[in-house]
């Protein structure tokens, strides 16, 4: 699996928190953050996301080679999208069913030929933003035509994640959105601050990554250019 960088881990960290990938707030969800313009929601859903340098991969013809001249077929994921059973619709069982669609754009150098390209990706499960619980490989094929420069190709990635452990327990949520008024001796104090209120969230912190299945190589490359 791709190493996650420090950039990969502030942005899908913040994610986590603010309602961007994890969804709009529904009944059962909690406020993490309110009052100083953003609203910060949790539910059991997970956030989903693309791992930094793992949405392009680069193919070239010849074994190596790294130049612009020697580039064969370029692909990109874009357009991410996921529903999740949690909230609004129903939860499969005990568990929480996160789907996420999404296209893979290509584009190729030589247009000669009707031609397939294969091209790899991963869905991977995290717990506590490091911990994998699960990891699936799936197969795209672009089919560009005889002419064609571009193709594209549209793929799934699905996830199941216990919902029991992915909802933060009883005195947590309690400690978290308690009420606070001026003058108690917690008022100014976060409760995330706490250290097993921010481990017990950590621990129920759920996310899906999905990107290309990329050789260290291309890693590299993307990671360079």
């Amino acid at each position: 699996m791709p190493k996650l960088n420090t950039a990969r881990h502030r942005l899908i960290g913040a994610a986590l928190l603010v309602v961007a990938l994890a969804g709009c707030r529904s009944k059962g969800d909690i406020v993490l953050d309110e009052g100083v313009g953003i609203t910060a929601v949790r539910t059991a859903c997970p956030a989903v996301g693309v791992p930094d340098n793992t949405g392009d991969v680069t193919l070239f013809r010849t074994p190596g080679a790294t130049d612009a001249a020697s580039i064969d077929v370029t692909a990109s994921l874009t357009n991410l999208r996921t529903q999740c059973s949690n909230g609004d619709m129903k939860s499969v069982g005990d568990k929480v069913y996160s789907v996420s669609e999404f296209d893979i754009l290509g584009r190729r150098t030589d247009v000669r030929g009707a031609r397939s390209v294969q091209v790899p990706y991963f869905v991977t499960v995290l717990r506590g933003r490091s911990a994998v619980i699960s990891k699936r490989i799936g197969t795209v094929t672009l089919n560009f035509a005889d002419g064609q420069e571009r193709a594209q190709a549209h793929a799934h990635g699905a996830a199941y994640i216990d919902k029991a452990e992915a909802t933060l327990p009883a005195d947590v949520r309690d400690a978290i959105t308690r009420k606070r008024r001026a003058g108690d001796s917690d008022a100014a104090v976060d409760p995330l601050a706490r250290p097993e209120v921010r481990t017990a969230v950590n621990r129920a912190t759920f996310e899906v990554l999905i990107g290309f299945q990329l050789t260290q190589d291309q890693l590299k490359y993307n990671a360079t250019r």
